[in-house]
């Protein structure tokens, strides 16, 4: 949809934490709009990117008035309301004027499904994401991941641990002249897949509308996966979670796998059956999992996620960096001049398959 709204009418809410510097460069795009943004009324960050801020933080309910107030002024929001899918529901129900929001996230098409809004009120206004902002940092963890797998450093922790020396010198295996497959050839797995190469790596990969890429070998669906992982030494997961990726990795998949495969996940922690990952593990068809996502999040203390020797797990932070506020800003400010130009959003969250 064309935006159609004259600049003059045009008020953004920032409506999570973000420093100073950012808002004023938001507000440097056009000299016809108008930002909202009191720092008072948004949590403190406890960290660089911490678009939640601190969950003590409490607002009087006087601060609670003119947050909401705030937020139900402006025609674009930048980030959900209290940064969760509640917040998201009750601005679409209580501001008339809305006509995009731009998410934190690069996956929020999760948290708008959560929101419960039904699919006339999606309709009325645009959700964008700050997918491609985290590519980098998540491409570096997935070479972190088939790093780790192929140099056995979680057996070289346990051996310096228990400060056992092996007698029989164990080698390892090369990256160089390795297949990689990687599930998701957006962005993130473009990235990954860039990175790869540099390492020598030979990569193949899978992508809803099967195209030819370049530097890719092999393209396929998730139809064609388990033909290409027969080959694959490593394979990293950068999908979304939908009811189309829901446990793609399943006991068929991973027994379609070469036995020794070094499993990398920055994608969705849905698109796993961690209970088929914990039996490939077990039998040998994964060497080692490098796990920065999980079904259930926090991962649950009983998981024998965390105790298994040739698991690696990652509380979901694998995307961080202390530039990541920056890199959003940015592309908000790119997408805000494509807005005001009457130009087509890029990144906008798919409301019918939530990603």
């Amino acid at each position: 949809m064309m935006n159609t709204m004259t600049t003059d009418e045009l008020t953004i809410a920032i409506a999570v934490p973000l420093e100073s510097e950012h808002v004023e460069r938001i507000r440097a795009v056009d000299p016809s709009i108008t930002v909202l943004y009191e720092p008072e009324l948004l949590p403190p960050e406890r960290f660089p990117a911490d678009h939640s801020g601190d969950p003590d933080f409490k607002r009087t309910p006087e601060q609670e008035e003119r947050y909401w107030s705030m937020l139900n002024k402006a025609q674009v929001l930048y980030g959900f309301p209290n940064e969760n899918p509640a917040g998201l529901a009750r601005i679409a129900k209580s501001n008339p004027h809305l006509q995009w929001i731009h998410a934190m996230a690069a996956g929020a098409g999760g948290a708008v499904k959560a929101s419960g809004l039904d699919s006339e009120t999606l309709q009325k206004f645009k959700v964008t994401t700050s997918a491609g902002v985290h590519a980098l940092p998540l491409a570096e963890f997935a070479a972190l991941g088939i790093l780790n797998g192929f140099k056995r450093s979680a057996e070289l922790a346990q051996d310096q641990a228990a400060k056992v020396w092996p007698e029989l010198r164990t080698p390892t295996k090369l990256v160089n002249g390795s297949q990689l497959v990687i599930t998701g050839l957006g962005e993130i797995g473009l990235e990954t897949a860039r990175i790869a190469r540099a390492l020598g790596m030979k990569v193949s990969g899978t992508k809803r509308n099967i195209e030819a890429i370049e530097g890719i070998n092999e393209v396929a669906d998730n139809q064609g996966l388990a033909g290409l992982l027969a080959s694959a030494d490593a394979v990293v997961n950068t999908l979304p979670g939908t009811p189309y990726t829901e446990k793609l990795f399943n006991h068929e998949i991973f027994s379609a796998m070469k036995p020794g495969t070094v499993l990398v996940n920055v994608g969705r922690g849905t698109v796993i059956d961690e209970e088929a990952l914990l039996e490939a593990l077990d039998n040998g068809q994964v060497s080692y999992a490098c796990l920065d996502v999980f079904a259930v999040e926090p991962l649950p203390q009983e998981s024998p996620l965390w105790n298994h020797p040739k698991v690696m797990v990652s509380p979901h932070t694998s995307a961080l960096s202390a530039a990541e506020n920056r890199l959003i800003a940015e592309r908000f400010v790119s997408n805000l001049r494509t807005f005001l130009d009457g130009g087509e959003l890029p990144h906008l969250v798919d409301t019918v398959h939530f990603y």
